[in-house]
């Protein structure tokens, strides 16, 4: 009775995750490669982060709302080849940004400032059954990616009205992982492993108007590690969470001419550990529930503007509705993002401070047994 409620509890990765560590968005979640037979999945959520502050001394004007509302979409289809290997393959957007900050480059420390990131990720696994208790799977991830950030503000000093563009690149990484699951109590452990994948933007710099670097930029998207968990605890009761560590202090972006100027790069961020713990249950034939949990540290305080705040916690509510194939899952989340100070200079000089941030987010899933 809990094994179907356990992938759907495990799942809902859009309503979930509003503004994980660094530019993490959709978690890089492959659970449908543990669905029953034939499977597709299609998964869409909304996101409306509030980010807003206080300008310091001597620019104290209010900082309003910096981040964007966005959109999520996930595609996923599995199924099996023979009784022990089967294969998935999923869509997804791992990684973004949208960072604006109005007001007038002359009276404010970041009016005019910017930052704009998209990818998108296809990803083909395998899946090797040894038994009905252990396996293995692993596979490619096909990303691509693109990003802009206009730098403008007194904050910036001789370089306010720098923007450098990263032209769209595509690139290719892996993934491996390992379960371990016992069916009768609906217990699985699944590690995954993410690997860090290497873009080569053509990039091309610019103060104004004037070109001042037309160069090729190296940036890695992280590494990272998932781990989910799931067991049956009651009858139609189920427990569930994860362990995703992702390794931010890695991602790097530093065009040439900018780097010349400060010594530094444009983005400095700390590795992140998202925790979620959550329970499902099922009521009927017809309806489940769940309830989660999500909790990130906050690092240092001291943040780059384009990603101004550290730390989360967060709740999801979902209900899921099921017929004879189909599945159909809402969730909505609430995350209370972490205070944070967006600051520039060497050494690091606080410009502004962020307070009582948070953000909504709003799923729906469709998961399709052939």
């Amino acid at each position: 009775m809990i094994k179907r409620l356990g992938l759907v509890a495990l799942g809902l990765s859009t309503a979930s995750t509003a503004l994980a560590g660094g530019i993490d968005r959709s978690g890089q979640d492959i659970t449908i490669l543990f669905e029953k037979g034939t499977a597709a999945r299609l998964e869409f959520g909304s996101v409306s982060p509030n980010l807003q502050g206080k300008g310091l001394t001597p620019f104290t004007s209010a900082v309003d709302n910096v981040a964007d509302d966005y959109i999520q979409a996930q595609i996923g289809f599995k199924s099996d080849i023979n009784a022990k290997l089967s294969y998935g393959l999923i869509l997804d957007q791992p990684f973004g940004a949208d960072v604006a900050y109005a007001g007038s480059p002359t009276t404010t420390w970041f009016g005019g400032t910017s930052a704009n990131a998209s990818s998108s990720a296809l990803t083909g696994l395998l899946r090797y059954k040894f038994n009905d208790r252990m396996s293995v799977y692993g596979g490619l991830r096909l990303q691509e990616a693109s990003a802009n950030v206009v730098l403008s503000g007194r904050a910036y000093g001789a370089l306010t009205g720098y923007s450098v563009d990263l032209a769209q690149d595509s690139s290719a990484g892996y993934v491996v992982g390992a379960a371990y699951e016992i069916p009768d109590i609906a217990l699985r452990v699944a590690l995954t492993y993410n690997s860090a994948i290497s873009h080569d933007f053509d990039t091309v710099e610019k103060v104004g108007a004037t070109t001042v670097g037309i160069k090729s930029t190296e940036v890695d998207t992280p590494q990272s590690v998932n781990l989910d968990f799931q067991t049956g605890v009651a009858a139609n009761t189920l427990v569930f969470g994860g362990i995703r560590w992702a390794d931010w202090s890695k991602f790097r972006l530093d065009p040439a001419f900018f780097v010349s100027r400060t010594g530094g790069g444009l983005v400095d961020l700390e590795d992140s550990t998202t925790y979620t713990l959550g329970v499902g249950r099922k009521f009927n034939e017809t309806w489940s529930g769940l309830f989660s949990l999500t909790y990130e540290k906050a690092g240092d305080p001291l943040v780059s503007p384009l990603a101004p705040t550290t730390g989360q916690m967060g709740a999801t509510l979902g209900a899921v509705y099921t017929m004879e194939k189909m599945k159909v899952t809402f969730g909505v989340n609430y995350t209370r993002l972490g205070d944070a100070t967006p600051e520039t200079g060497t050494p690091d000089t606080a410009r502004a401070d962020f307070t009582g941030n948070d953000a909504v987010g709003f799923g729906v899933r469709l998961d399709y047994t052939f």
